[in-house]
């Protein structure tokens, strides 16, 4: 898991003002590093952002979720600091709160994620590190490697890849035998007035879940 709540952080520069934000997502799958979260169903999802002049934020995130047991809501929450490091050089450092509910045993896979994001210019190199991953005692961490390509003001080209690792394969494995897993992407974004569109291509090299995937997405963020 690192949400690809991803996705809903605000980067704020330290010269920029205090401001708040929410958006709203209409998806047609939730992936989360190429694995679904829905069952390959779609998900709306939702957050609310907050943005300081010293460079502090902190947000909330949510998402409709099916597990397959009664689980079908994932709140999250998450408070972090982002700083230039240098001219072009930025850095993005914070906690994440993952909650889960449904079911009166949905709390069960709760856990907190730390991250560290590096930026120079239109590339992104990001980590996480959760000490108890989906509570099961397991360290886990993901890497992730992204860059966009503009192409002129409304329209531009994601392309990335990760690699989620576990620290502790008998505490968690992605599949038998398996504690590790490359997740990879292409998606296009267009921007038109306040919404935002998406349309990508998604894969990963795990065998029994995380197939090949399209998904699209609408967005719209509201500045208050």
């Amino acid at each position: 898991m690192k949400k690809i709540f991803l996705c809903s952080l605000i980067l704020c520069s330290t010269s920029s003002i205090a401001a708040t934000s929410a958006t709203v997502t209409l998806a047609s799958d939730y992936l989360f590093n190429g694995v679904s979260q829905t069952q390959e169903d779609p998900a709306l999802q939702a957050s609310f952002d907050w943005a300081g002049d010293s460079g502090l934020y902190a947000g909330i995130w949510g998402s409709n979720v099916d597990f397959g047991e009664g689980t079908n809501i994932e709140a999250d929450g998450y408070i972090g600091y982002y700083t230039s490091l240098a001219d072009s050089i930025n850095l993005d450092i914070g906690i994440a709160q993952y909650t889960y509910h449904g079911e009166d045993f949905s709390s069960d896979y709760n856990y907190a994620e730390t991250y560290a994001k590096f930026n120079y210019g239109n590339t992104n190199l990001n980590f996480w590190y959760a000490w108890d991953y989906f509570a099961t005692g397991a360290g886990h961490s993901i890497i992730m490697l992204t860059h966009n390509v503009p192409i002129n003001d409304v329209f531009s080209i994601d392309i990335g890849a990760d690699y989620s690792m576990s620290f502790d394969d008998d505490k968690w494995e992605w599949e038998p035998g398996d504690d590790n897993y490359m997740h990879w992407r292409i998606t296009a974004n267009y921007t038109w007035n306040e919404w935002n569109f998406t349309a990508g291509y998604e894969d990963t090299d795990l065998e029994t879940y995380g197939d090949a995937t399209l998904l699209a997405t609408v967005s719209r963020t509201f500045n208050f």
